[in-house]
C-alpha cells in the first residue's frame, strides 16, 4: 500500500489524492504541515531533500517527489494515463505548462492569500505579476476548452487533474472565473467524474469510492 505525505490546503497534495480516489487506489495519509515546519524535519528530509508535499512512498525506503511525477506513476496502466505517443505527449504537454505558467501564479496567489496570516500583505510587490501571469494561463486554457471536453485524448487524464489542482481554487485568492465559461463548464465535468473527491475529503470519509480504473 502507498503511504502519502500531503497537507490538506496544498494544491499540489491535492491532485494525488484526486488521483487516488479516481484510480480507487489505497493508501496511508500522513498530514504534513508545512505552514508549521513538518516538512523540514530532519527525518522529512531524509525522505525528500526539497522538503516539499506532496511525497509518496512507492516501497521500502523508494519515495517519489513532485505531484506531476507522482501523477504519472499511479496513472499507468489506467485510461487516466494515455498510451497513444501523440496524446501522452499532449498530456505531458499541459502538465509542463500547469507547473511553469499555472501553479507558480495561481498556486503562489492562493499559498499567500489563504493560507499564510497576514500573506497578502507581505506579497503586495508579487500580486500584479501573479494576476497577470494567472490570467494569462487561464486564458490558454479557455482557448483550449472552447473546441475540446478535456486537455488530451478527448477524456479524462492526469493532465485534467494537474490542472484542476489550483484552477479550482482561482476565486479563494482574487481571480475572477465568470469571464471563463468554458473553465467552468470543464471544472464541472471534473466534478462529475465517478470517484471525485473534494479537497477536504479525507481518505477515512469513503469507503469505496467508484472507481475509473474499475471502469464503474
Amino acid at each position: 500500500m502507498y503511504k502519502l505525505y500531503s497537507m490538506q490546503r496544498s494544491g499540489n497534495s491535492y491532485k494525488v489524492r484526486l488521483a487516488l480516489a479516481l484510480l480507487n487506489l489505497p493508501y496511508e495519509a500522513v498530514e504534513v504541515d508545512i505552514l508549521r515546519g513538518e516538512s523540514r524535519t530532519p527525518d522529512f528530509l531524509a525522505k525528500n531533500p526539497s522538503g516539499q508535499v506532496p511525497l509518496l512512498e512507492v516501497g521500502a525506503d523508494r519515495y517519489l517527489a513532485e505531484s506531476n511525477a507522482i501523477l504519472w506513476y499511479v496513472a499507468v496502466g489506467t485510461p487516466l494515463a494515455p498510451e497513444n505517443r501523440i496524446e501522452r505527449a499532449e498530456a505531458l504537454q499541459w502538465m509542463f505548462f500547469e507547473q511553469h505558467a499555472l501553479e507558480p501564479n495561481i498556486g503562489a496567489a492562493y499559498f499567500w492569500l489563504s493560507l499564510v496570516r497576514g500573506g497578502r500583505d507581505l506579497q503586495t510587490h508579487s500580486l500584479e505579476d501573479w494576476m497577470e501571469r494567472g490570467y494569462g494561463a487561464l486564458q490558454v486554457m479557455e482557448n483550449h476548452l472552447k473546441a475540446n471536453a478535456y486537455f488530451a485524448a478527448c477524456q479524462l487524464t492526469v493532465a485534467d487533474i494537474a490542472l484542476y489542482g489550483y484552477t479550482h481554487l482561482a476565486d479563494r485568492c482574487d481571480f475572477d472565473l465568470s469571464t471563463f465559461p468554458a473553465i467552468r463548464d470543464w471544472l464541472k465535468r471534473v466534478e462529475a467524474a465517478p470517484g471525485y473527491v473534494a479537497m477536504d475529503w479525507r481518505p477515512a470519509d469513503v469507503d469505496d469510492p467508484a472507481s475509473i480504473a474499475a471502469g464503474v
